[in-house]
């Protein structure tokens, strides 16, 4: 697996992609939990959005390394 992703001329560490990937599917997932009212469950809702997206953020550099 390369370490880094050349874009315009420019290298770029493959987390960068998977950084972006992971805040497009935390928004994703907000939507959702918002629409389902999980956000009244927890105590503290940015809180709980930053952990999920920490989670995802490592569990898709976990999947690629």
């Amino acid at each position: 697996m390369p370490r880094e992703i050349i874009l315009f001329g420019a290298q770029l560490p493959v987390l960068v992609p998977l950084f972006l990937g992971a805040g497009f599917g935390m928004l994703l997932l907000d939507r959702l939990f918002a629409i389902v009212g999980l956000y009244g469950l927890v105590w503290h809702p940015a809180l709980f959005r930053v952990a999920l997206f920490v989670c995802l953020f490592a569990l898709m550099g976990l999947a690629i390394y």
